[in-house]
């Protein structure tokens, strides 16, 4: 048995702290509470949102005079994925993919057809539009991200505004789909099948902001306008480019790495 004066008592305390904040510093580190040695090196992002389509062109024009749809029935909700990759402290560079796509019913204003189930029946059919962008972008931050502490951690930012800009194209796909009218004989087409699909080239521009929740996760809101149109297949002979751009507006969580 060993018996311990005053100082080898405080001695033994002593120990005993520094072992203990020791393992909870090591407990912590374990835990993510900080990032060791480095900043990330990049970030993904799911992101949900709202996708207003500019609905301009002739095709639009003609299907919104004519049938029972507005400009408004061609947004619809979006998702999108994002990999972003950091090229400098405030430099990111993003490389992106979405999709937006709604089906909506309509039937002719003007016109209706008698049929087995009696008169004056509606003519109806379903208008399909899809958009699917890809793109590299570049952000640039406002604010720094975040910052390092010593050699040890890496502090991000509670928040981190950034704009940018990038290129990519766009897929798309515009069906038509039902009874149609021949305006020159007044008869009715049924169900034809009108399609337009294939890729665009595509420019847009962002903004949003980072909200860091922990030093791996954060909240990231953005908005971001597209520009793209297209040539239409034959099945839509006479009409001019579609246009396919429009302003999402997103929220997701990001994932640094």
């Amino acid at each position: 048995m060993m018996i311990l004066g005053k100082h080898g008592s405080l001695a033994v305390v002593g120990a005993l702290v520094a072992s203990l904040g020791g393992a909870a510093s090591a407990g912590a580190q374990q835990h993510g509470d900080g990032f060791l040695f480095s900043a990330p090196s990049g970030a993904f992002t799911l992101r949900a949102g709202y996708a207003a389509a500019a609905a301009k062109g002739d095709l639009v024009n003609f299907t919104t005079t004519n049938l029972t749809l507005s400009r408004g029935d061609f947004s619809s909700p979006a998702v999108s994925a994002d990999l972003g990759l950091w090229l400098q402290n405030r430099t990111q560079l993003q490389v992106s993919v979405g999709y937006a796509g709604v089906n909506r019913p309509s039937e002719f204003r003007d016109y209706v057809e008698d049929t087995q189930a009696g008169p004056n029946q509606p003519i109806t059919q379903t208008t399909q539009f899809q958009r699917a962008p890809l793109s590299v972008s570049l952000k640039e931050y406002l604010t720094s991200p975040g910052r390092n502490i010593g050699s040890l951690a890496w502090i991000p930012s509670r928040f981190a505004p950034y704009v940018g800009g990038g290129v990519g194209a766009m897929w798309y796909r515009f069906r038509q789909s039902g009874d149609f009218v021949d305006f020159q004989t007044d008869s009715i087409l049924p169900g034809l099948v009108l399609v337009s699909s294939g890729w665009s080239p595509m420019a847009q521009a962002l903004a949003g902001v980072d909200y860091s929740i922990s030093p791996r996760f954060a909240l990231n809101a953005e908005a971001t306008y597209q520009w793209a149109n297209a040539h239409l297949s034959n099945d839509f002979t006479g009409f001019g480019r579609l246009d396919l751009s429009g302003l999402s507006t997103t929220l997701g969580l990001s994932v640094r790495f």
